[in-house]
């Protein structure tokens, strides 16, 4: 046995995926705009598993309005379901703080206007069924904490052991901490075609010992950031597919401890150790690097991975068309939420 093998954990282990047509709409909004995307969730969010799934969100609960941090607090923090429009932006006091989400929340923005300003989202352990989604989450760097971002944990989203999240079409940036941390054995978790932007901590996972995390991130864009692109450690599966990487100066996709991870069609662009493993298996096929820059004797390739088309389908774009397709459709839609 290699001392990279990571265990693996089969469709049959997680639970079948439930058939599209049987899935309930997990957002208010347009349907597939092009093809490009769904108001389903995909990837592993998409599957059941550990007694939920597949993520839906608020779907079947009251669609309702916030437009101040106490409703929205009210709202994500109650115990029945809800689908949480957010029109505009709402100012988060004290700066910082992470609003504490409940289980079957969803919370949208309403076109491209919906917007958190100073604080994020937090979802602890046993939080499950949650769609974040077409908003902007934005603004909590603390100059006094230039460049570390050690004093002040203040994240756009923060998941601790959370299952069946969620994160599409966002723009997160400049937070005092981590846009996304994904912490704690959090699980069947999409991140897809969000803008992750102009911040050093950018998305972290981990946190623990365990591996047995399944993730899909794909058509994100990662652009003027530094580190954690991700840095993705101990997940049983990660797949990483159709990301567009640019301007990124400490590393890439970072293939962490003992992740099982398969990297397809993305798109690196003068980013500083694209993507690479120590200990963990990567398989990478159909990526493009363009005056990128990487550190001598790095791993780029080592085991034999796993085949995402064993848990779910998913389409891939070419990896040179992703650049001029994120500009498009990642982030906030004026489709999405109305």
């Amino acid at each position: 046995m290699t001392p990279w093998k990571t265990p693996k954990l089969s469709r049959r282990a997680l639970g079948a995926a439930a058939a599209a047509g049987a899935l309930a709409a997990a957002v208010p909004g347009a349907a597939e705009a092009g093809g490009r995307w769904s108001d389903r969730a995909d990837g592993f969010a998409s599957l059941s598993g550990l007694g939920h799934g597949p993520t839906t969100g608020g779907a079947g609960g009251r669609v309702v309005t916030a437009t101040t941090q106490a409703e929205l607090n009210a709202y994500v923090t109650a115990e029945e379901a809800y689908v949480v429009r957010v029109p505009g932006t709402i100012a988060i006091e004290p700066r910082g703080t992470e609003l504490r989400v409940a289980s079957n929340k969803t919370v949208i923005g309403v076109g491209t206007r919906g917007a958190i300003a100073g604080g994020g989202f937090f979802l602890a352990a046993g939080v499950h069924n949650v769609i974040i989604r077409n908003l902007t989450i934005r603004d909590t760097l603390m100059p006094e904490d230039d460049p570390d971002d050690k004093e002040f944990d203040f994240d756009a989203i923060q998941m601790d052991t959370a299952d069946h999240v969620w994160i599409d079409h966002n723009t997160l940036t400049r937070m005092n901490d981590g846009l996304i941390d994904s912490r704690k054995d959090t699980t069947f978790l999409t991140v897809s075609w969000n803008r992750l932007h102009e911040n050093n901590k950018t998305f972290g996972i981990g946190w623990t010992p365990n591996v047995t995390a399944q993730m899909t991130i794909h058509h994100n864009w990662f652009k003027d950031t530094v580190q954690r692109n991700p840095s993705a450690d101990n997940i049983a599966n990660l797949h990483m597919y159709n990301n567009y990487l640019e301007d990124v100066s400490a590393y890439g996709n970072y293939v962490r401890g003992f992740s099982n991870g398969v990297i397809e069609n993305s798109y690196f662009e003068r980013v500083h150790n694209p993507y690479y493993t120590i200990d963990g298996e990567l398989v990478e096929r159909g990526n493009v690097t363009v005056d990128c820059t990487w550190d001598e004797g790095l791993i780029t390739s080592q085991g034999e991975g796993f085949d995402p088309r064993d848990f779910y389908d998913y389409r891939l774009d070419p990896a040179r068309a992703v650049p001029s397709l994120l500009s498009r459709f990642s982030g906030p839609q004026r489709s999405i939420g109305t």
